[in-house]
C-alpha cells in the first residue's frame, strides 16, 4: 500500500483501529523496513500458520495474531502498540484495538491475505502477518535486541579474508541490477572519497552529484568536455573549480546558439572572471542573446562596454548599461538617455539619476518603482513630500537612500511606522548615539544579514570597537562576522546579551575564545554556511572532554569522544545511547568496532543507518548485502572500504 499519512491513517481506522498518536514520529525502536525484513526472510519460520483455502480465513488469523500478540506481550499496559502495513513507507504508527477490529480482512490486496507487522512499545517482541502460497504465515519473535547484538556479533566474526573474497565476488552474480539500483551505485560512487578520479569521470553520466565537490582541474575538464550537453551545462551551474580558461574552452567550443549563450548566462551570474580575449569573442557574438549575457559578465573591458553600448539590438544596449555608464562620455551618456527603446532610456536614467537629482515631474512622468527610491538622488522637494506623505514602501525604500538629507533622515526616525524606523536604523551614516535613539522592535530570534557598510569595515579597529558597542544587535552581529577582531572587541561579544551575535563569532572569528564556543555548542552545532562550528574552531577545545561522557545532557556526551585519551571501549558504549545525536557521533569514529557498525544499520533513525552504511569497518558480506538493497546502496557504495576493482566492476555495469 503506498500513500501519504491521511492514507495510511484512514486504512488502519477501516481495519478497526484507533490512531493513539496522530503525528508520525520515528519511534526508537527496531525500523519498519528492518521488521519486515526479519519477516520475509529466507530464513524465517513460521510460529503460525493459517490455510489459505478455509471460509473464515481473516477471523482465523485475526484470532492466531492476536493470541500470539497477547503472549509476546504486545497488548500489555493501555493496549498500545505499533503497526507497519506493507507498501507504505510509513513510519511505525501508534494504535489500539478497538472492539470491531479487523486486521487480516482490511491491511492486504484482499480479505484474509494479509501483510503487516506489529510491534511491542519498547521494540522488543514482533508479530507478524504475511501471504505463501498456501497459507498465511504468523511469524512471532521475542527478545529481539538480545538477538540484533548477537546477529551483529556473529556478522563481525565472519568477517575473514577468505569471506571478503567471496562477498565481492557474490556481488555480481546472479542477475544483474536493475536501473535504480545502479543509479543508486552511481550516485554513492561518484562521491566516493577513495575512487580514482577517471573513474568518477566515467560516472558524470548517471551522476550529477560530485559536481558541487572542488574538484581537480582534470576532472573538470572532462566534465566540461562530456559528449553529454547537460554534463556540461551542469557542471558550469555549480561546479566551484572552473578556471577562466576552462570557461573559454567550454563556451567558445560551444557551435548550437542557445547552448552558448546558456553557458555565457552561467558564467555571467556566478561572477567568473574570464580572460580579456573571450569577453571579445562573446562581445562579437552573431547572438544578440549571447551579446546581451557578455555584457554581464564581470571585469567585462571598459571598450567592449562602451562598443556594446551602441549595439544595434536594444537588449543588449540596456543589459551593458551598468557595465559601460562609468566609462561613457556625456555624449555617450545622452545617446542612451534619448535611446529609442523604453527599456534602455529607463536604465540610463535611473543611473543618470544617482548623480543628478530627480525632479518631481520626471518622478511622476517615468512612473519610478518604489525600489528605485533607495538609490536615486532625489531633489529636496520630492525627497520631502515622499518622506511626510509617501507610501509606507516609499518611505521605507527613502529611508536607505544614502543620499538623503540629514533632517529628512531624522524624519524618517520618527516615522509611526516601525518598518521604516528599522530601515534608517541600519544606515552606516548614523552614530551610535543617534542610532540608540531610534525605537525599534528587534526580534532578536529573527533572522538577519551582515550589514555590507558594517563588513567594509571589518579592517578598521577603531570602527569594530565602535561598532561592537552599538545598541542596535544588527550592526553587532556584522562586527561578529569579521575574521580577526580585536581582543577587547571578542570579549565584548563574547559577552554579548544577544546570542546570535556570539553565535556570529563562533562561526566566523578565528579569536573566539574556547569557553564561549563551548556556549554555543550547548545549543549550536552547525549550519549549511558553516558545518560543524563551533566545534571545528581552532579555538574549540580539545582536552578534558572526558568528563562529559556522562554528562545528562547529550550534546556534551557526544563530545567525550573527541577527547585524545578517549578509547575503542567508550565510542563502543556510546554507540547504544539513548541519543540519537551521541549514536550518530559514534558511527562516524573510525575506532567503531564492526559489530557496532552493523547494530547500527538497523538504528530508528535514518542518518544514522547511512553513516553506519559508510563505516569502513563493516563486514564485507554486510556491505554486499546492503549494496543490493536500494534504500541504502547509495550509502554503501560511498564506503570507502570498497576495493577499487569492485568499484569499476559496478560501474562496468552502468555502461
Amino acid at each position: 500500500m503506498a500513500g501519504g499519512k491521511d492514507e495510511v491513517f484512514d486504512r488502519l481506522r477501516r481495519a478497526g483501529l484507533e490512531i493513539a498518536a496522530g503525528d508520525w514520529r520515528i519511534e526508537e525502536v527496531l525500523p519498519p523496513g528492518a521488521a519486515w525484513r526479519r519477516v520475509i526472510g529466507f530464513e524465517t519460520e513460521p510460529t503460525a500458520t493459517v490455510r489459505t483455502d478455509r471460509t473464515d480465513l481473516a477471523e482465523s488469523v485475526n484470532r492466531e495474531w492476536h493470541r500470539l500478540a497477547a503472549e509476546a506481550g504486545i497488548l500489555d499496559g493501555d493496549g498500545v502498540f505499533l503497526i507497519g502495513v506493507a507498501g507504505s513507507c510509513s513510519p511505525w504508527t501508534r494504535v489500539r484495538l478497538t472492539a470491531d477490529w479487523d486486521l487480516a480482512g482490511v491491511l492486504g490486496e484482499r480479505p484474509g491475505q494479509p501483510e503487516f507487522v506489529t510491534l511491542s512499545l519498547d521494540g522488543d517482541a514482533l508479530v507478524a502477518a504475511t501471504v505463501e502460497e498456501y497459507d498465511v504465515w504468523l511469524i512471532a519473535e521475542e527478545r529481539i535486541k538480545e538477538r540484533q547484538e548477537a546477529a551483529a556479533q556473529a556478522a563481525a566474526a565472519l568477517d575473514t579474508p577468505e569471506r571478503r573474497a567471496a562477498a565481492w565476488a557474490s556481488l555480481f552474480e546472479g542477475p544483474g541490477p536493475g536501473e535504480k539500483l545502479l543509479d543508486a551505485w552511481a550516485r554513492g560512487l561518484s562521491l566516493n572519497d577513495v575512487i580514482p578520479e577517471d573513474l568518477r569521470i566515467q560516472l558524470f553520466g548517471r551522476s550529477h552529484h560530485v559536481m558541487y565537490r572542488y574538484l581537480p582541474t582534470a576532472v573538470v575538464d572532462a566534465a566540461l568536455a562530456h559528449p553529454d550537453w547537460k554534463v556540461r551545462a551542469f557542471a558550469a551551474e555549480v561546479q566551484p573549480n572552473i578556471t577562466p580558461e576552462q570557461w573559454a574552452r567550454v563556451i567558445l567550443g560551444a557551435q548550437d546558439t542557445r547552448q552558448r549563450w546558456l553557458l555565457t548566462l552561467l558564467a555571467a551570474d556566478r561572477r567568473a572572471e574570464l580572460t580579456e580575449d573571450i569577453c571579445q569573442k562573446l562581445a562579437s557574438d552573431p547572438s544578440a542573446r549571447v551579446r546581451s549575457e557578455a555584457a554581464r559578465l564581470a571585469g567585462l573591458p571598459a571598450p567592449l562596454a562602451i562598443a556594446l553600448a551602441a549595439d544595434p539590438d536594444d537588449g543588449v544596449r540596456c543589459a551593458v548599461c551598468p557595465a559601460a555608464w562609468p566609462h561613457l562620455d556625456t555624449p555617450g551618456r545622452k545617446a542612451l538617455l534619448a535611446d529609442p527603446a523604453d527599456k534602455v532610456r529607463r536604465a540610463a536614467l535611473l543611473l543618470h539619476h544617482r548623480e543628478h537629482p530627480v525632479p518631481p515631474s520626471v518622478f511622476e512622468a517615468e512612473d519610478l518603482q518604489t525600489r528605485d527610491l533607495e538609490t536615486l538622488c532625489l531633489e529636496r522637494d520630492l525627497a520631502e513630500h515622499l518622506a511626510r506623505h509617501g507610501e509606507e514602501a516609499e518611505r521605507v525604500a527613502l529611508a536607505g537612500n544614502p543620499h538623503l538629507d540629514p533632517d529628512l533622515v531624522a524624519l524618517l526616525a520618527e516615522d509611526p511606522d516601525e518598518g521604516v524606523r528599522y530601515a534608517v536604523s541600519v544606515r552606516g551614516d548614523l552614530t551610535e548615539e543617534q542610532r540608540a535613539r531610534i525605537p525599534i522592535d528587534f526580534e532578536l530570534r529573527s533572522r538577519s544579514h551582515e550589514l555590507d557598510w558594517v563588513a567594509d569595515l571589518h579592517h578598521d579597529e577603531d570602527a569594530m570597537r565602535r561598532l561592537a558597542a552599538s545598541s542596535h544587535p544588527l550592526v553587532r552581529r556584522s562586527v561578529a562576522r569579521a575574521r580577526h577582531l580585536p581582543s577587547d572587541v571578542v570579549a565584548r561579544l563574547a559577552r554579548d546579551e544577544d546570542r546570535i551575535v556570539r553565535l556570529f563569532l563562533a562561526e566566523s572569528c578565528d579569536d573566539a575564545p574556547a569557553d564561549m564556543l563551548m556556549e554555543v555548542w550547548r545549543w549550536w552545532d552547525g549550519s549549511l554556511s558553516f558545518p560543524d562550528r563551533p566545534r571545528s574552531h581552532p579555538n574549540f577545545p580539545r582536552h578534558d572532554l572526558l568528563r562529559y561522557a556522562d554528562d545528562p545532557d547529550p550534546r556534551m556526551r557526544r563530545l567525550s569522544p573527541d577527547d585524545p585519551d578517549s578509547t575503542t571501549e567508550l565510542v563502543e558504549r556510546l554507540s547504544r545511547d539513548v541519543s540519537a545525536e551521541v549514536r550518530y557521533r559514534t558511527a562516524t569514529d573510525p575506532r567503531l568496532p564492526p559489530a557496532c557498525a552493523v547494530r547500527l544499520l538497523e538504528d530508528p533513525h535514518e542518518h544514522i543507518r547511512r553513516s553506519a552504511a559508510r563505516h569502513p569497518r563493516l563486514p564485507a558480506h554486510v556491505l554486499t548485502r546492503l549494496l543490493r538493497e536500494t534504500d541504502l546502496a547509495q550509502w554503501a557504495a560511498r564506503n570507502p572500504a570498497l576495493p577499487v576493482e569492485v568499484m569499476r566492476r559496478m560501474a562496468e555495469r552502468m555502461r
